[in-house]
């Protein structure tokens, strides 16, 4: 008689690095960000794999419409991420519909836990499928920016992760406003 052995459980690690990069430039700081202000994303993917069960697939989805942004594509290599780079001749988010697709196939197979890296609420109806599903999802960015589709996902089991705050993904501090809880308020930070 031969052992099955179960496979081993994977969390999807899948990044919108647009909407990232557009919300830290638009939202956080005003301006494009400089390389040195972006998010490490080494870091995120270190901090998915210590925090789920099983085997990480990192999976960064690019807009390669216009170009293949390749010194960046082989940091990612790098990093252990697998580069999506899509390209569409229409006018379709092609990295949005990348991620749908893709959240679709995960919902599809029955298993896998899944780790979005985004603030857009284009992907709710994929997120709410795989929440009523049983799978374990979690969205990370700045909660501040999170869309009211995907915060309204909480109260289904969405986690929600600050790319800053918890991941720690960033070299120096953001200029952000964020609700600071009463019992750890220190006024010598502010004067």
């Amino acid at each position: 008689m031969k052992l099955q052995i179960p496979e081993e459980e994977t969390t999807y690690l899948l990044v919108d690095g647009e909407n990232i990069d557009a919300t830290l430039g638009l939202s956080v700081l005003q301006r494009r960000p400089e390389p040195d202000e972006r998010p490490r994303w080494d870091r995120v993917r270190d901090y998915v794999a210590e925090n789920n069960p099983g085997q990480t697939k990192g999976l960064f989805f690019l807009n390669a419409t216009a170009h293949m942004p390749m010194t960046f594509v082989q940091a990612l290599l790098a990093m252990d991420y697998q580069p999506i780079p899509l390209a569409s001749e229409g006018d379709e988010k092609v990295v949005d519909v990348g991620i749908q697709r893709t959240l679709e196939a995960i919902s599809q197979r029955g298993e896998g836990h899944v780790v979005l890296v985004s603030h857009d609420g284009d992907f709710e109806p994929q997120l709410r499928t795989l929440l009523q599903n049983g799978h374990h999802v979690a969205v990370v960015g700045f909660e501040e920016f999170l869309s009211g589709e995907l915060r309204s996902l909480e109260d289904h089991g969405l986690k929600v992760i600050d790319l800053e705050r918890e991941i720690h993904a960033f070299n120096t501090p953001l200029p952000r406003i964020r609700v600071i809880d009463l019992q750890t308020y220190n006024p010598d930070t502010y004067i």
